[in-house]
């Protein structure tokens, strides 16, 4: 499994803001430049991020985009399913029926289990820890 280039950008710009103190307006501008994100990639990552209620967003000459919340009330679980979607690693877990092997599948509890685990280390790592990691 690997996330989407997009959701790694969101990854990156919810970053950007967290570090910038969660309330300073950022130009999206600077965003992409300091971040290398293309500017209208950003764009669309900004609207889906805004949509999900992960950031604010303002427009005119002191518009800009800040977090919607505190950066500690942010999870990475959120912002990589706000742009891919909910985390599912096979089209089994989570959705009975789908596979003819289901009711004798070895493998299927292994999917569940790694799946949950990785939700779960999503959802216990919030913005705020990872500015304090790389200050």
């Amino acid at each position: 499994m690997q996330i989407t280039r997009q959701a790694d950008y969101a990854v990156r710009a919810v970053l950007h803001l967290a570090r910038a103190g969660g309330t300073e307006r950022s130009a999206t501008s600077a965003i992409a430049k300091e971040q290398h994100i293309p500017p209208s990639f950003l764009a669309k990552i900004i609207s889906q991020l805004s949509i999900a209620g992960l950031l604010h967003t303002s427009r005119g000459a002191r518009g800009g985009v800040t977090l919607a919340r505190d950066p500690k009330d942010i999870t990475l679980l959120e912002v990589v399913e706000a742009i891919d979607g909910p985390i599912q690693l096979n089209e089994c877990v989570g959705d009975s029926g789908v596979c003819m092997f289901d009711k004798d599948c070895p493998i299927k509890p292994v999917w569940c289990d790694a799946q949950e685990e990785l939700v779960r280390r999503l959802k216990g790592t919030n913005f705020a820890d990872l500015v304090a990691k790389s200050s």
